[in-house]
């Protein structure tokens, strides 16, 4: 029964883990995309032509798509 309890404390531990592998990988990339709006926000249309975007296309760029 010993045994058991240890690996089950394991599992969870790697889950646990995991988790908090995963939030941090989405407030990363949330954070990409912020600071992508941001300075894309601050462009010029001009300059934003010249780069071959709009500002419509701000979002999806931000995000990746």
């Amino acid at each position: 029964m010993s045994a058991v309890e240890m690996s089950h404390s394991r599992v969870a531990a790697g889950g646990l883990g995991q988790f908090f592998a995963r939030v941090t990988a989405m407030v990363t990339a949330w954070n990409d995309a912020r600071i992508t709006r941001r300075e894309l926000s601050a462009l010029t249309d001009r300059e934003l032509t010249d780069i071959g975007l709009t500002r419509g296309d701000i979002e999806r760029v931000a995000r990746g798509l």
